[in-house]
């Protein structure tokens, strides 16, 4: 295999991208590991009480997650966030206006492999989300595994990550104030052993959790479909029945996480290695699907919701797809 190195002379602000992408790379990938490590560690040195305070801190605050999290707006606001945007780039786009004095169950599309749109869009202000929807605070709901990992729990809380369950996203809903954007990325990982460029599944036939959720609170669905997201790796072919995708989901079904192979490009060469591509990202937000309250829905409700949902996520995609370089003959798949 030839080895594309990256020129000598790449403009400094391209490598400051380059190197905040590494960072959010890592945190994904390896920083909660580490924390676990360096958790463990600490015990048995002569820093011991740095490890014991902090699992008193831990113990007291426990709960906090399925709380609301602890956001830290002056951390989204940082402007290593907006070098993280340029290096693909990534656009946040409004389609409709979403009223602040509403609760709404956000749902992303496709999950790809680190969700990065997802992040930079909600997790950040890089893309202008409070600007687009002023009064609104976004939460993006992730598994409820991180947050049990020492230290790391903090930081991916003061992103306003909260734990994906019930609970967590129920605290959120049940604000009467209302302003509250619940970010669910529906597929979950399993939708991250599909993520192949060119390729448009979305886990969705079967997935009515969140729309039970939304009906249980009268939050407003809006569906969300972020275009190139799949594009940002490449991933080993794994198609259902192979032993690669047989192991794949049993490991996920055990873990709870999904294991896909994915590369891209490295840090000085463009060839191999754990970096996205510098493909574009347009996170396109649809309109609100308005949701009476009731707190026990039947399941021909559910049925009804579902199907507009999907109906109107399917809009959404074939009305931007030409805006962004998607082929006329390319078509939405639910699984």
């Amino acid at each position: 295999m030839k080895i594309h190195f990256a020129p000598a002379d790449v403009p400094l602000v391209r490598r400051i991208q380059t190197a905040v992408v590494l960072q959010w790379v890592f945190s994904f990938l390896a920083l909660a590991p580490c924390c676990i490590v360096l958790f463990l560690f600490l015990l048995f040195t002569r820093f011991w009480l740095i490890s014991v305070l902090y699992a008193t801190w831990w113990f007291i605050d426990w709960d906090t997650p399925s709380k609301g999290g602890r956001k830290v707006p002056f951390l989204c606001r940082m402007p290593l966030w907006e070098h993280m945007r340029d290096y693909f780039p990534i656009k946040l786009v409004k389609t409709a206006d979403l009223d602040p004095r509403k609760n709404y169950v956000l749902g992303f599309h496709p999950h790809g492999i680190l969700v990065a749109g997802a992040f930079a869009n909600f997790c950040t202000e890089a893309t202008g989300f409070r600007k687009l929807f002023p009064g609104l605070k976004s939460n993006l709901l992730m598994l409820p595994l991180w947050f049990r990992a020492p230290f790391f729990r903090d930081y991916i809380m003061s992103a306003g990550l909260v734990p994906s369950d019930k609970e967590s996203a129920s605290y959120l809903l049940r604000r009467k104030d209302g302003g509250n954007a619940v970010v669910i990325a529906v597929g979950g990982a399993p939708e991250a052993l599909d993520s192949h460029p060119g390729e448009h599944i979305v886990h969705l036939a079967n997935k009515k959790g969140f729309i039970k959720l939304a009906i249980e609170h009268g939050a407003d669905l809006v569906p969300i479909y972020s275009f190139g997201e799949n594009e940002l790796f490449d991933q080993v072919q794994n198609p259902r029945g192979t032993w690669l995708r047989y192991i794949q989901e049993r490991l996920q079904r055990m873990m709870g996480i999904s294991l896909p192979l994915f590369h891209a490009r490295g840090v000085f060469q463009y060839s191999f290695g754990v970096l996205p591509y510098r493909k574009p990202i347009n996170t396109v937000v649809g309109r609100p699907i308005p949701v009476e309250k009731n707190e026990k829905p039947t399941a021909e409700e559910l049925d009804v919701f579902h199907q507009r949902y999907m109906d109107e996520l399917t809009r959404l995609f074939e009305e931007h797809k030409g805006n962004y370089g998607v082929p006329e003959d390319t078509y939405l798949l639910f699984q």
